[in-house]
């Protein structure tokens, strides 16, 4: 086999007799360059599609271990915002209750309209700090509570005040003196000037005298607390309370003393038994009213009716 080479430059030519190693190795070459240029384009797309393949699968882990996660915080935020709404519908009915309760102790307390008015919401002022825009599932439920929870405090203090209020006003009833000082008896002794059933002289009495069986209960006419017990002379076993207001009663020639200095008793409880100690002609209680320091005429306040 002969090559020739042509000079573009002089035009002449050369030709070089090639041997069959020559011509088998020229061969060779012509058949590998095509060859070798598309294994390497085949390994480059190999390289190039397990790299993609390789990236697939790292996004593929990455999604698979982010998608537990996101599912985990969907359902503790589920759990949380049931927690919170469980804790507003019970926030609603105590409210509820509370209004009920409140309307029912005004209405027992014959308030004036409007001073506890629990079938209105409290009044509430501010200026407006932003619009809301969005659904009510978006809302913050914190917030939400802690209006409830305001509205509620609110509420139990009306009810506290009212409480208060309801307390005194029962009290202030309660000390006013009216009634017996006995359960079962007649009066056997009025106030004032009198022949004494043992002088025989004429003299002041300063206090009604009750008749009864000898252990017969002997009550208060108000509420008040005990300032004084014992033995006091003519008296014999007394009981003083007070009532406030300058009012002080006294309950004298008793046969038990059933209270102690100190005590606070409420009106018609029972704080000794009938008897005849001190200077007296038989069973009964004197009963004498004081106001102000000075003994006044207890017929008026026998004569009342209770509050």
């Amino acid at each position: 086999m002969k090559v020739i080479f042509v000079s573009r430059k002089h035009g002449g030519s050369r030709s070089i007799e090639l041997s069959r190693w020559s011509r088998a190795l020229l061969s060779l070459c012509c058949l590998g360059l095509p060859i070798g240029l598309a294994a390497s384009g085949y390994i480059a797309g190999q390289e190039s599609g397990a790299r993609i393949v390789r990236g697939e699968a790292v996004d593929a882990t990455d999604t698979a271990v982010q998608q537990p996660e996101a599912v985990d915080t969907a359902r503790l935020s589920q759990r949380q915002l049931q927690a919170m709404t469980l804790s507003l519908a019970e926030l609603e009915a105590r409210m509820t209750r509370l209004d009920a309760l409140g309307q029912h102790l005004t209405t027992m307390a014959n308030l004036e309209e409007g001073e506890f008015d629990f079938s209105q919401p409290p009044a509430l002022g501010g200026p407006l700090s932003g619009a809301f825009n969005g659904d009510f599932s978006s809302l913050q439920f914190d917030s939400e509570l802690g209006r409830f929870e305001s509205r509620v405090d609110n509420r139990e203090r009306q009810l506290e005040m009212l409480e208060s209020l309801l307390t005194n006003s029962k009290w202030q009833e309660q000390a006013a003196l009216s009634g017996s000082p006995v359960k079962s008896g007649y009066i056997s002794s009025h106030y004032g000037w009198r022949t004494d059933p043992i002088t025989g002289k004429r003299s002041m009495h300063t206090g009604l005298d009750f008749a009864g069986k000898a252990g017969s209960e002997v009550v208060t006419v108000a509420s008040g607390v005990v300032t004084w017990t014992g033995r006091d002379g003519a008296y014999g076993n007394t009981v003083e309370v007070s009532h406030g207001d300058d009012y002080v009663t006294r309950y004298a020639h008793n046969k038990e003393i059933l209270v102690k200095t100190g005590d606070v008793v409420r009106k018609g409880e029972t704080i000794a038994l009938m008897g005849s100690s001190g200077r007296a002609t038989g069973n009964h209680v004197h009963y004498e009213v004081y106001k102000n320091g000075r003994s006044v005429d207890p017929s008026s306040y026998v004569a009342r009716t209770e509050p």
